[in-house]
């Protein structure tokens, strides 16, 4: 009996491990098809005029910048014009200068912030925005496809590639205390709670050192704590009053270290799905890491997920906020909302 027993513990875990590794298969390919395929299609440009928006001081910018040099030369095409940011400003003037220029497209060398900064110029236009990832989590690049130890083909694909249109998300910040309001648009994930206050207690000197492994340094030191208490809207309908330790509104859901950690959310539905975390134990946490790096499909009552177009988030005392990764200050107030296929961008031919 005892045998049967092992035996049928044994089918239970490979069959639990297949349906894993197929899960994860069928998610790829639908994030991929998401992405980069549909519709795409090709510019349809003989010849294109090129503004850069480069980030001077990441490592592969001046290698970038011969590559698409070299890029337009090779086509026969106008020299790119290129801007480069600086610490007081990570690309709002260069942005609206690059506009002023009447570009076919405007490449991003850079990281997450220099690539919000410019998507929410070019949000509402007809101007196609091309990645050229250079930053430490690249998030926008990872959910679109792009290989990101590949700089002359992502080069080739800002230049070169079809393009599609993908969503985009805004959110307006209020801070009762100070009376500051703000609004940004973001791509991937924003949150409140936790996950920014991780972000801002990041060591920058490991996070030169090891990139984004450095979140995870921070993260141990943040798992003790309080939840706080905020309301929450989705879509208009009554507030809920939830405990909480952070809430994250994603466009889509892949993240540095391979994790798809909202295998639902997909970069081109019109909705964001919304994820409200409220552990209060060491368990808590462990069920949520089984969850995500598993795929599991079963509901847990400290992760709850909502899909919505519209968020409001009211908090008594002021919660840290981040945007694609980029602290964003304190709100006791948010209003976030999804911009369908709000923004040009360049992909991948697929294979």
């Amino acid at each position: 009996m005892s045998d049967l027993i092992l035996y049928l513990l044994i089918a239970v875990a490979l069959a639990f491990a297949i349906s894993s590794w197929w899960g994860v298969r069928r998610l790829k390919a639908l994030h991929i098809r998401s992405t980069v395929g549909g519709d795409a299609q090709d510019p349809g440009l003989t010849e294109q005029r090129v503004a850069v928006i480069l980030n001077p001081i990441k490592a592969q910018s001046g290698e970038a910048k011969r590559l698409i040099q070299r890029g337009c030369l090779a086509a026969g095409w106008e020299d790119p014009v290129f801007f480069e940011t600086t610490a007081e400003d990570p690309g709002h003037s260069q942005v609206a200068a690059a506009l002023a220029y009447k570009p076919d497209v405007v490449l991003v060398g850079g990281g997450d912030g220099t690539v919000r900064v410019v998507a929410e110029a070019l949000v509402h236009t007809n101007v196609a925005m091309g990645l050229i990832p250079l930053g430490t989590g690249n998030l926008l690049a990872r959910n679109v496809d792009l290989d990101l130890n590949d700089l002359h083909a992502n080069v080739n694909t800002a230049l070169f590639g079809r393009q599609r249109y993908i969503d985009t998300a805004r959110m307006g910040i209020e801070n009762s205390r100070t009376g500051s309001a703000s609004e940004h648009v973001f791509l991937v994930i924003a949150g409140i709670g936790m996950d920014a206050e991780i972000l801002a207690d990041t060591n920058a000197g490991l996070k030169k050192a090891v990139g984004w492994l450095a979140y995870t340094e921070a993260g141990m030191r943040h798992l003790p704590g309080r939840r706080k208490k905020v309301s929450i809207s989705l879509d208009g309908s009554p507030e809920q009053v939830r405990n909480i330790r952070s809430v994250l509104f994603a466009n889509c859901g892949l993240i540095p270290g391979g994790i798809d950690f909202i295998p639902q959310a997909m970069i081109d539905d019109g909705m964001l799905d919304v994820v409200v975390m409220s552990p209060r134990s060491a368990l808590g946490w462990l069920l949520m890491y089984v969850k995500i790096m598993f795929k599991h499909s079963g509901k847990l009552p400290v992760m709850t997920v909502y899909r919505s177009g519209r968020v409001v988030i009211k908090c008594p005392e002021p919660m840290a906020i981040q945007l694609d990764g980029d602290t964003a200050g304190e709100a006791t107030r948010l209003t976030v909302q999804v911009e369908p296929r709000s923004l040009l961008i360049r992909v991948k031919a697929q294979d």
